[in-house]
């Protein structure tokens, strides 16, 4: 990743969790279990065994050199298993990678490397989760503007909106655990996906190799059958989507016009290298820009599935940089996230405010649906809209309430004084809370 650009888009710890050095090591995890594997099955001599796990540590292997070896015979895995092979003693040398190819062992490390960026991806999106779930404890009668096609509509509150983002994050990781749980599985099958040079042996040493490295046993190899890879990616995406809602929705609250959020960062966080007065929700800035790389990421993954006969040329290949880029992309989206929600400040008083400069008109449907109930239907629900409508639009020059009364019709069923209790925000949420109740309990549930 760009030194430049690194600190912005390769952001938190996943980042790390999938560098060169991580793929080298988790090739050299699969050649370490192999051999044990192939021990316990009685193919290879448990001193050769003891001697390939004795040489697969990452620190030992130059990544740059091993890329540029690559090209020889088009991926990584060969250069390395050289390399191994070179390191070993000569009673070792002919058991390491016995009976594998080079696929086997690419695939195996990017479910390995896919795992442990999951573990990292999953404490920064816990952390996220817990931050909303007590904003939406805190706000839970903090009432604002609801918003439709970017316009005032009527009230909610925060702590329901805060319900919503979490709903998000708690999907993504619902899908982001069955993946880990259930769809990273081991790859092993041999040139063809025969195992054949194992004879006998090839189920046993493939059962064994499953185990040793904690990743699923699948039925068989899945050299061509790439439904693992377009899950990962599609959970990967899903995770991406919902960060950016909420920092979209973070940084359209946080405009000069609107201000019901700001991000309070450290000094210096959030100005601008032109205007001094700038305090930019900069972490929600970047959690967006992070998470816009996933749409296009997550299509070249899909479209590389199509892979032909038992072996594919070029689109297994395709899959390796986009699926780097994806995880890293959604770390970097996920940190920023969370750094945004630690900063995030919420200010009811602005909120309450850009509510009482909407005149009323945001909670006009209260009062045409108290006049189709107090009139007993005599007045029809579209007949009622329409005369609300019609004072609505008369406010801009006049007191809404009074218009309300004056109306011949509506005044006839509601006075002065129950209409301004219509017109109150806060007695018109609905049922605000219990879906924010909801959502809380659907989140203690995964923390049981």
């Amino acid at each position: 990743m760009s030194e430049l650009f690194g600190g912005v888009l390769a952001a938190g710890p996943v980042a790390e969790s999938v560098g060169d050095g991580a793929w080298v090591q988790a090739m050299l995890d699969f050649e370490a279990a192999l051999a044990r594997a192939s021990a316990a099955a009685g193919v290879v001599p448990v001193a050769a065994a003891d001697e390939i796990e004795k040489h697969c540590r990452a620190e030992e292997y130059d990544a740059g050199a091993l890329g540029a070896a690559a090209v020889r015979i088009g991926n990584p895995a060969g250069p390395l298993v050289r390399a191994l092979t070179a390191r070993v003693g000569p009673a070792a040398a002919a058991y390491v990678h016995l009976g594998a190819t080079s696929q086997d062992v690419l695939d195996t490390a990017a479910m390995l490397v896919t795992a442990r960026a999951l573990a990292a991806l999953r404490d920064d999106l816990v952390a996220c989760a817990e931050m909303l779930a007590r904003s939406a404890e805190e706000h839970a009668d903090t009432v604002l503007a609801g918003r439709s096609l970017l316009q005032q509509a009527p009230p909610v509150t925060f702590g329901l909106t805060a319900a919503g983002w979490l709903g998000g994050v708690v999907a993504a990781l619902r899908q982001l655990d069955r993946v880990r749980d259930h769809r990273l599985a081991v790859q092993f099958g041999g040139a063809v996906g025969t195992a054949a040079a194992l004879g006998e042996h090839g189920v046993p040493v493939f059962t064994e190799l499953a185990r040793r490295l904690r990743l699923a046993e699948p039925t068989l190899p899945w050299h061509t059958e790439r439904s693992r890879i377009a899950e990962i990616a599609g959970a990967l995406g899903q995770t991406c989507g919902a960060v950016a809602k909420i920092a979209r929705d973070v940084t359209l609250l946080a405009q000069t016009e609107v201000a019901e959020v700001a991000e309070q960062g450290p000094p210096g966080s959030g100005g601008s290298s032109t205007m001094p007065h700038k305090r930019n929700p900069v972490a929600a800035v970047l959690a967006a820009g992070a998470a816009a790389q996933a749409p296009g990421l997550v299509a070249t993954v899909l479209s590389s599935a199509a892979h032909e006969y038992q072996r594919a040329a070029g689109s297994w290949h395709a899959e390796w940089r986009p699926l780097v880029e994806l995880l890293r992309s959604t770390g970097s989206a996920v940190h920023w996230l969370r750094v945004c929600l630690s900063r995030l400040h919420i200010d009811p008083a602005r909120m309450r405010a850009n509510l009482a400069g909407s005149g009323g008109v945001l909670v006009a449907e209260h009062v045409a649906v108290e006049v189709v109930s107090a009139s007993e239907g005599a007045v029809g629900r579209q007949q009622a809209g329409d005369l609300v409508a019609a004072c609505c639009a008369e406010a801009v020059r006049g007191d809404l309430a009074e218009l309300l009364a004056a109306d011949p019709v509506i005044g006839k069923y509601l006075d002065r004084k129950r209409i301004d209790e219509l017109l109150e925000p806060s007695g018109y949420l609905g049922a605000a809370n219990d879906f924010r109740l909801r959502a809380l309990a659907e989140w203690g549930g995964m923390t049981r």
